[in-house]
């Protein structure tokens, strides 16, 4: 089964073409385009909705064609379409994009969450790499990015159950915030990650919010005000002493990210732990995760997708319909902004 996928949720604009096996249930990646409109947030330190929008007009037919070209066949079994959540302008750049190719070329349209993706961006084969280990049920999925910070336990595709999110600040959004105090480049996230390389582990220490809370919940909000004091109280502030800021940050934050984690995991005796989202692209974050099940002598597997597969795109969405096929009259498709995992 080929499916069309397409992602506008925020500023990026994507489209890619996976093949579904139904055989052994594995998706193979055929093609996967994407254009952003970073540069232009950059300079204004955050995504400003109406820029988005106006860039996704003029990207989605050509990252459409593109994707479709690179697929080297023109057949299509379906379209599956980011419907939220997300920027609602955004949100309907691809949803009205995709419902009239649905009706133009008569292909059953599958509306998807844009959380879910992130999830099946585990199962996505790229380089079409056979042996890949398959995923065992149950599992829990640690969804990590700039909007979004919530735990869920996978018992299996149907099943999918949300065990706790962020209050407040997700951990995209603190690295974010944090960043604009650093004076560091937007986003965030990437930019305090390159700075936190030259810092010393012993110059600063921030509060762990919520680790010790007893359920599956993150607040990084505290932390964000942590750092404001910290800066504000400060005579300088040089590159040394953001590298230093930047290193306890990230600390901070892994911290939480492993131990809520980790624990989920315990305690529905889970098989596989899944990362995904935009800040599961952070290296010390792997490399932590990894350790960290090493250390405990864990029979669990760790996934987490390559990198590009991490951000935003639209492999993941058609690889979500694909093991959610579940198609509907594409006049029933509506973009939703709130959408969550019920």
């Amino acid at each position: 089964m080929r499916i069309l996928g397409i992602e506008t949720s925020c500023d990026e604009t994507g489209a890619a073409v996976i093949e579904g096996e139904s055989e052994n249930k594995k998706v193979k990646l055929i093609s996967n385009v994407l254009a952003s409109s970073l540069p232009l947030h950059s300079k204004t330190g955050g995504i400003i909705p109406e820029t988005a929008a106006r860039e996704q007009i003029r990207y989605i037919i050509p990252v459409i064609e593109q994707a479709l070209s690179k697929s080297r066949s023109s057949h299509l079994d379906a379209i599956a379409v980011t419907v939220g959540p997300g920027l609602i302008g955004s949100l309907l750049i691809g949803v009205e994009t995709a419902k009239t190719l649905s009706y133009i070329w008569q292909k059953p349209i599958i509306p998807v969450n844009h959380l879910f993706g992130h999830i099946y961006a585990n199962w996505i084969m790229e380089n079409d790499k056979r042996g890949m280990e398959n995923i065992l049920f149950p599992a829990v999925a640690l969804v990590v990015s700039g909007g979004h910070t919530d735990l869920v336990l996978v018992k299996n595709h149907q099943n999918i159950k949300w065990l706790g999110g962020t209050r407040d600040d997700a951990a995209g959004e603190a690295f974010d915030k944090i960043g604009r105090l650093l004076n560091l480049p937007y986003p965030g996230g990437p930019s305090i990650e390159k700075a936190a390389k030259a810092g010393n582990p012993k110059a600063f220490k921030f509060p762990r919010p919520l680790i010790g809370s007893g359920d599956f919940d993150f607040s990084f909000s505290g932390l964000k005000t942590a750092v404001l004091r910290e800066v504000t109280n400060l005579d300088k502030v040089n590159d040394r002493t953001v590298a230093d800021i930047s290193l306890a940050v990230e600390e901070a934050i892994i911290d939480v990210l492993i131990y809520k984690t980790l624990k989920a995991a315990q305690k529905y005796k889970v098989k596989s732990i899944l990362l995904g989202g935009g800040v599961a692209a952070n290296q010390k974050l792997r490399e932590r995760f990894k350790l960290s099940m090493l250390n405990g002598q864990s029979s669990i597997k760790l996934f987490v997708p390559p990198k590009n597969l991490c951000t935003d795109n639209a492999a993941m969405m058609a690889a979500a319909a694909f093991y959610n096929y579940d198609p509907v009259d594409f006049r029933k498709v509506i973009a939703n902004p709130e959408l969550y995992f019920d």
